[in-house]
């Protein structure tokens, strides 16, 4: 893997991929490569640029974004649904994720320190895991909610999410962790079949609910009520994301052999990354769309930018 390292691009491909931290050092006495954003891919710089651009968002509106979904989960803690606690650390990982990259770019142009690459390597093996896993939980969630309800029922005590969300929290860092110590062979397969096996799951999951509940209409009629129909419109924008996000990696990535290393590299790689990271900014804005009140924002503004509906009056 050391032998590669001089055809990597990107600090987000360097970062992603399973390279020893100590090569990522620009201030090593043995260093053998200084980190570039171009970094051999001069002639081929659209996909990452692409990828910048993606990261970019992250930062302007991802933060703030993800900061209002946070806030607005604390303020309705004493009503909150039972994903919440999903939502709440994805959130937190996303904002965490976007404040990284403002590190990112301090280090590559002004402090230079290994600490600080170890600590990306860190941050991009939170975001590989955390997104993918923490959405799943959320569409098991509304999975038993909406297709056994009785078990749901039952299962409604906040311990188990509690316990869920250790569990994936520990699957997360251990991830990151090994990522960050790198020099495990195939390492990167495991971030390819974790997004293979989650968006699987997750598509999977949101067509069984969206087909149960267009057939869930009262009989004789050819409306869903309104609480149905909101769940409808949840769900659709949840695999709109899911699709637009983790599609690309997925269909991409287990194909790495038929591409040539510098088109997989320069454009493929950060390309399907720039997918993934965007989903920290996506995420937070879908949440706030179907909000009636977002903390710190003034309701006329809400309004318009609000895609929720106000449900018309039933004669039920």
């Amino acid at each position: 893997m050391e032998s590669q390292l001089r055809y990597d691009t990107s600090v987000s491909t360097i970062l992603r991929n399973n390279l020893p931290s100590a090569n990522l050092t620009t201030n090593s006495v043995n260093t053998t490569y200084t980190v570039s954003v171009f970094g051999g891919c001069e002639q081929m710089v659209s996909g990452i640029m692409f990828d910048l651009t993606m990261q970019s968002f992250n930062v302007i509106i991802g933060i703030p974004a993800n900061i209002l979904v946070i806030a607005n989960l604390i303020s309705t803690r004493n009503d909150p649904l039972t994903s919440d606690i999903f939502l709440g650390c994805l959130a937190f990982m996303d904002a965490y994720f976007g404040f990284m990259t403002i590190i990112s770019f301090l280090n590559l142009y002004h402090w230079r320190s290994a600490m600080a690459w170890m600590a990306l390597k860190f941050s991009y093996g939170v975001k590989d895991t955390s997104g993918p896993l923490f959405l799943s939980c959320v569409c098991l969630d509304r999975f038993i909610a909406v297709l056994f309800p009785i078990a749901f029922g039952q299962l409604k005590d906040i311990k188990y999410r509690i316990g869920l969300t250790i569990v994936i929290l520990l699957l997360t860092f251990a991830y990151a962790s090994a990522k960050t110590v790198g020099g495990i062979h195939n390492f990167e397969k495991v971030f390819t079949g974790e997004v293979l096996f989650a968006f699987t799951w997750m598509v999977v999951c949101n067509v069984a609910i969206l087909w149960a509940l267009k057939r869930s209409r009262g009989s004789g009629k050819d409306e869903m009520n309104p609480m149905k129909r909101r769940a409808f419109k949840m769900v659709l924008s949840i695999l709109i994301i899911i699709i637009s996000n983790y599609l690309p990696p997925v269909a991409m990535f287990p194909f790495e052999d038929h591409y040539s290393h510098q088109v997989f590299t320069c454009y493929v790689q950060p390309v399907c990354f720039a997918f993934v990271n965007i989903s920290s900014t996506i995420q937070p804005l879908t949440y706030l769309s179907r909000l009636e009140k977002v903390p710190f924002l003034p309701e006329s503004c809400v309004k318009k930018l609000s895609c929720k509906e106000k449900d018309k009056p039933s004669n039920e």
